[in-house]
């Protein structure tokens, strides 16, 4: 199997979040950065349908010079070639112009399967994967907690599929399946992650990173207007009624509103 798994970088979680002068965006002059949670267990995942059916892992990331970092990272984890389309740019970008640099950078590789993380640590939107796939016509599923990969085992043969397990509302879970070249979007927790080894560390020095330069940008669809830390308050809510109508509508606000009960 020919497996990509798109990352990205991000700041990480114990950083001490600072937003820029033009309250567009964070200012990362001075942060640390580490690999996006989900991504890693999307990689996870590829590398272990690698090790049970062979092929190669193929790490993909749009960013800037600095996400080098977790390409490399990736490769000692046991990846073996990544491609890197570099540009400032997709610091802050929106997932549109994301996934066309990605797919303009991947659509030659001819992947058997794609796979990106949920959503991103950052931005949390969850839509590279999706738009991702429809830039490569390729059909996917989202929320995924478990993989089953069936490559062809030759001419006459059935053709490759997926059978994936999908996270659904309300404690549920569905299983479909799909044909391969497919795409998904893995949820975090569905495996359990490994770590680069000495031995992985110098590997990765010797594999390639192909750089490739950015499509001409794109009409963002989106863009973010202002970057702001919430504000602390405090309120109160008096439920009227009799004690069970109070209980009933206090059980409603708790499942419904603060989604501390289902």
């Amino acid at each position: 199997m020919k497996i990509a798994v798109c990352i990205k970088q991000v700041v990480t979680r114990e950083w001490q979040l600072r937003v820029n002068d033009s309250k567009s965006w964070i200012r990362d002059q001075d942060a640390t950065f580490e690999l996006n949670e989900p991504d890693a267990y999307a990689l996870e995942e590829g590398l272990r349908l690698k090790e049970k059916h062979g092929g190669e892992v193929v790490v993909c990331s749009a960013g800037p010079a600095r996400a080098a970092q977790v390409l490399r990272e990736a490769l000692a984890r046991g990846a073996d070639r990544a491609i890197h389309v570099e540009s400032d740019t997709f610091a802050a970008a929106d997932a549109f112009v994301v996934a066309e640099a990605l797919a303009a950078a991947m659509r030659d590789e001819n992947f058997d399967l794609v796979m990106t993380g949920l959503q991103s640590d950052d931005q949390g939107f969850g839509q590279v994967g999706v738009v991702l796939a429809e830039k490569l016509g390729m059909p996917h599923a989202t929320i995924i907690m478990a993989v089953e990969a069936t490559p062809s085992t030759g001419s006459g043969q059935a053709p490759p599929s997926l059978r994936v397990k999908r996270e659904l509302e309300g404690g549920w879970f569905q299983w479909m399946t799909l044909p391969m070249p497919a795409l998904l979007t893995i949820q975090s927790g569905i495996n359990q992650l490994r770590y680069a080894t000495l031995k992985g560390i110098m590997a990765a020095k010797k594999k390639e990173i192909r750089k490739v330069a950015a499509p001409a940008a794109g009409t963002p669809a989106q863009r973010i207007l202002s970057v702001s830390f919430p504000e602390k308050g405090k309120k109160t809510q008096m439920l009227s009624g009799s004690p069970s109508e109070a209980a009933k509508a206090l059980v409603q606000k708790l499942r419904d509103e603060m989604r501390v009960i289902q």
